[in-house]
C-alpha cells in the first residue's frame, strides 16, 4: 500500500497585510501553511501567496528580510503562487505609478497601476465572471485595488471590469502564477485558492511528489 500523499506546503508572506485571512482558507482546504519571512521558510514550499498590503512596503520589506532575490528565483522556476491587490502589483513587470526605487518580481508581463479606482473611500465590490471557475460569479471587493493597464501575450485574462467604457483585466494568468486585483480572501471566496492548490497538485503529480 503507497504512503499518503502529505498535504501541500504554501507560504504566505507574512512581512505585512492579509496574513491570517490567507492562512486560514488555505488550511481550510487542507493545505499546511508556512508564513514566510525569512529566507530559509522557502524552503520544501509547493505553492505561494502574495497578500494584500501596501506594495511599496511589501517591497521594502522583501529586500530587506533578504527574501527578494530567493523568492524571484523559486518563482521563476515555476513555483505556483497567487497575488491578491498588492499581491498583483508584485507579480507584475511594471509599476506605473509607483516609487522609482520600488522592485517587483516580474513573474507576469503585466503594467499595473496602483491605487487604480481612487482610495479607500472609492472601494466597491462587484460580481466578476472569472474564466475558468465553475459555480457562478465571483463576488470581489476592490479595496484601493490596482489594475492592469498592459498584459502580455502569455497572459490570460481571466475577468475584467469596466472603468471609463475601457474593460482593464482583473484577474491573469500566466504559467504557474494568478494575479488578482481585489481581496477573495475577505468575502470566503475559496475558488482561486483552490486553483492554485490545483496547480500545486498538477506540479508535485508531474514530479512524482
Amino acid at each position: 500500500m503507497s504512503a499518503p500523499q502529505r498535504a501541500p506546503r504554501v507560504g504566505v508572506l507574512a512581512l505585512q497585510g492579509d496574513v491570517r485571512e490567507h492562512a486560514a482558507m488555505l488550511s481550510e482546504l487542507g493545505a499546511e501553511v508556512v508564513e514566510v519571512r525569512r529566507p530559509e521558510d522557502l524552503e520544501g514550499l509547493d505553492g505561494f501567496v502574495l497578500p494584500g498590503g501596501e506594495s511599496t512596503t511589501l517591497s521594502l520589506l522583501l529586500q530587506s528580510s533578504g527574501l527578494f532575490d530567493p523568492l524571484a528565483e523559486r518563482l521563476a522556476a515555476g513555483l505556483p503562487v497567487l497575488g491578491t491587490c498588492a499581491g498583483m502589483i508584485l507579480l507584475g513587470r511594471e509599476v506605473l505609478d509607483g516609487r522609482s526605487d520600488q522592485r517587483v518580481l516580474g513573474v507576469v508581463d503585466l503594467s499595473v497601476r496602483r491605487n487604480a479606482f481612487g482610495r479607500q473611500l472609492e472601494s466597491f465590490e462587484a460580481d466578476l465572471d472569472v474564466e475558468g471557475l465553475e459555480g457562478g460569479p465571483v463576488h470581489a471587493v476592490f479595496i484601493r485595488a490596482p489594475v492592469v493597464e498592459r498584459a502580455g501575450e502569455d497572459v490570460e485574462v481571466l475577468a475584467s471590469v469596466e472603468m471609463g467604457g475601457v474593460k482593464l483585466p482583473v484577474v491573469c494568468r500566466s504559467g504557474a502564477a494568478t494575479a488578482v486585483a481585489f481581496h477573495p480572501e475577505l468575502t470566503g471566496e475559496d475558488r482561486l485558492h483552490r486553483l492554485l492548490l490545483e496547480e500545486v497538485a498538477s506540479r508535485r503529480k508531474g514530479a512524482g511528489a
